[in-house]
């Protein structure tokens, strides 16, 4: 049984058009699922990507309109971190950046920066054998494009301390104290840092949970897996483009183990990746009430290719 490195990594937003706007446009991902909470449907789901919806390149949002601003802490991951091809492509994402106002720190390799809610975000020139998955955004050159995720730090106590459930149970290698490597299809970073003295708060900018990439005809056995191990997984769930299984590692963030298939173009055409509003079939009877409530928002791909 192996896991083929990130799936999706999912957040908070307060500003479903804001989130929209900058990831969409200004970092130039593809929205690929515009829909709504499985467990809150008068709220969005926002699912960003490469153009086809890859794993190892989805970030999606819950939208919680009323949310408080969040605050990474212990058990809680705080920052992202991205690939992009070469240091021309981090000097290129310096300046894209810095013109719309957003502070830019470089450090060796990468530039860090915050989305405007305040989650920690990094572009790193790693080098790598994946393939580069990159969505098209007419203002961004194919070689600078983000290319997918590289992996998350997390804030954790004992971090030098083996965890045992990624190294035993989901096949991570150790590479350092507090640093682990998962090698499948795609290659993935996960790494502790200390945590900070004040109590994390679950609010907008904040990581909800991540999910890594299983294989379909190995997704059942996790769950046995992982409960032989002395975890608590959740059961199978239907997540319309994913089966997933949620549980929490040790440390305390939520990890959530989600196949492949069907994708996001379950229920859309390839070519029209979130340009509507898509529904669970459980919630489509709300489809009337859903669309004169939710805020509309301006995805930039439908707006060039209209203009």
């Amino acid at each position: 049984m192996k896991l083929d490195g990130i799936h999706h990594i999912t957040c908070i937003t307060a500003d479903a058009p804001g989130n929209v706007d900058f990831y969409a446009r200004l970092l130039g991902l593809r929205l690929v699922k515009k829909t709504v909470n499985f467990d809150a449907p008068d709220v969005y789901h926002l699912y960003y990507g490469d153009e086809r919806g890859a794993p190892g390149t989805i970030l999606t949002f819950f939208e919680f309109p009323d949310a408080a601003p969040g605050r990474a802490g212990a058990g809680m991951i705080h920052r992202l971190r991205w690939r992009v091809g070469s240091e021309d492509a981090l000097a290129f994402w310096s300046d894209r950046l810095t013109n719309e106002g957003i502070d830019v720190a470089p450090v060796d390799g990468a530039i860090r920066f915050d989305d405007p809610e305040g989650l920690a975000l990094e572009l790193s020139a790693t080098p790598t054998d994946d393939e580069p998955l990159t969505a098209q955004a007419d203002d961004i050159p194919s070689e600078h494009a983000i290319q997918g995720f590289d992996g998350v730090r997390a804030y954790a106590p004992e971090r030098e301390r083996e965890h045992e459930i990624l190294t035993g149970v989901m096949g991570f290698e150790l590479d350092a104290p507090g640093e682990y490597r998962l090698h499948g299809r795609r290659t993935a970073t996960y790494g502790y840092d200390d945590p900070p003295a004040a109590v994390g708060l679950q609010g907008a900018g904040t990581v909800h949970h991540i999910a890594w990439c299983d294989r379909d005809e190995e997704h059942a056995d996790w769950r046995g897996r992982l409960a032989a191990a002395g975890q608590r997984p959740t059961p199978v769930i239907d997540r319309q483009y994913f089966l997933s299984i949620y549980f929490r590692e040790p440390r305390g963030v939520l990890f959530e183990l989600a196949t492949p298939s069907p994708g996001f173009a379950i229920d859309e055409d390839p070519e029209h990746l979130g340009e509507q509003l898509r529904l669970p079939p459980q919630h489509g009877h709300l489809r009337a009430r859903l669309e004169a409530s939710l805020v509309p928002l301006v995805n930039p791909r439908v707006k060039a290719a209209r203009s």
